[in-house]
């Protein structure tokens, strides 16, 4: 599969940009999922038309409901985690709708740390409630999102199975199927990568409130981000790790050897 260019950029990809400054940030839903309405699903179909001129799987045919809802569910993990920021919030949508390539995305750690301090709060453990919730909303949509993504690759391997029976078939049903199979694929290897992502963020800021800020909170949200921490293993079982070089994404790196977090010495409430 073709790696997405981040060069040139063609004539849907310029269009939806400026649609996109001048419409205001993306539009979010209920249960970290995109707000239905016109203005996103104007995004999603650029996306898909601006991933068709790279080159990479665009599948013309319709989304079955398990892919309409994994596409929905991994709105959560594609956005970013620090959120209320608009042009960060553009950018982001125009990459998870794949208006912009993948490559486009920033994974900078300390980002979500400075959007966690960024304005005025009247305690600081208010942030530290704050990464709590974040972390948490996290861990509790993870499973939701793998059980869809389940459902979508059993659906996927039936697709592929029935294929050689089928007489009826040309070559672009053919086509168009495989496609959709990457582009599924494809997706639930991106939020895996953005999934450990995530745990490297929020272990920067809950390092860096620690120093800054220090608080008895802390134990509190490292027991949390260790939660979120053991669940993400449940997506390496859906797709192989060679689906992430194969859809042009640079690889998460893991936490440590067995996908952990690192020990580190925290903060104990006496």
């Amino acid at each position: 599969m073709p790696r997405p260019a981040a060069t040139a950029l063609p004539t849907t990809t310029i269009l939806a940009a400026i649609l996109a400054l001048t419409a205001g940030c993306a539009q979010q839903g209920d249960f970290g999922r995109p707000k239905p309405g016109a203005w996103n699903g104007l995004i999603e179909t650029t996306g898909t038309l601006a991933a068709r001129e790279r080159g990479e799987p665009a599948s013309a045919y319709p989304l079955t409901d398990d892919e309409g809802t994994l596409r929905d569910r991994a709105w959560r993990f594609l956005m970013p985690s620090g959120g209320r920021e608009a042009f960060t919030d553009i950018l982001a949508n125009l990459t998870r709708s794949r208006v912009l390539p993948a490559s486009w995305r920033p994974d900078a750690p300390e980002a979500y740390y400075a959007a966690l301090m960024d304005g005025p709060f009247r305690s600081p453990v208010s942030r530290y409630h704050r990464l709590s919730e974040d972390i948490g909303a996290d861990a509790r949509l993870l499973p939701v999102f793998a059980a869809t993504a389940a459902r979508v690759i059993q659906a996927d391997a039936l697709r592929l199975r029935s294929l050689p029976f089928s007489k009826t078939l040309d070559d672009r049903d053919v086509r168009h199927a495989a496609m959709r199979v990457a582009e599924n694929r494809c997706l639930v290897a991106w939020v895996r990568i953005e999934t450990d992502l995530r745990l490297t963020r929020y272990r920067y800021a809950l390092d860096h409130l620690l120093v800054a800020v220090p608080s008895p909170e802390a134990a509190l949200v490292d027991r949390v981000l260790r939660a979120l921490a053991e669940r993400t293993p449940i997506l390496a079982s859906l797709v192989p790790l060679e689906a992430e070089g194969r859809c042009g994404f640079a690889a998460g790196e893991a936490m440590d050897a067995a996908g952990a977090i690192p020990a580190r010495p925290i903060v104990a409430k006496n």
